[in-house]
């Protein structure tokens, strides 16, 4: 599993030019899956991004997490975090799961997060066509692996 985390004052997703969702203040993450995800992987990286700390306290320090602040979590799906540009001019998406896979996968994911969140995250719709809006704050954007749901460095050359 990989996830791109942002740290928004806002996002919606819209899809077939209507509002799907929206969230205020809180993360924006899109996630991809690939065939050797387990839970346990899963179960690690929604902790960490529910107990990360990379909103500002009173010193405008990165010392909050998103529980601490009321924040809001929007997840996407996003298969295309698995494309592999090492040849030619066309990614290759061959280590993204298949819908069949990833679909449940990120149905676990977003009900994982709720309940580590302990309230609603907002989604957009599996396999559509969205357009998401964002205000990115800081801007704040981090990558996770969840083989290892640290921050990982990535060559894309």
């Amino acid at each position: 599993m990989r996830a791109v985390i942002q740290r928004v004052l806002e996002a919606a997703v819209n899809i077939d030019g209507k509002e799907f969702s929206r969230i205020g203040r809180g993360l924006v993450i899109l996630a991809g899956f690939e065939q050797s995800d387990t839970p346990a992987a899963m179960d690690r990286l929604c902790a960490k991004v529910v107990n990360m700390r990379i909103f500002s306290d009173r010193e405008g320090k990165m010392n909050l997490s998103i529980k601490e602040v009321s924040g809001e979590l929007m997840a996407v799906s996003q298969f295309t975090l698995y494309a592999d540009t090492r040849k030619g001019n066309r990614p290759s998406f061959i280590r993204a799961a298949p819908p069949e896979i990833s679909r449940p996968l990120y149905d676990a994911f977003v009900r994982n997060l709720e309940e580590k969140l302990g309230k609603p995250v907002a989604t957009g719709i599996f396999g559509a066509d969205m357009k998401i809006a964002l205000i990115n704050d800081g801007p704040v954007t981090i990558v996770m692996d969840g083989q290892h749901p640290e921050p990982q460095g990535y060559s894309f050359f």
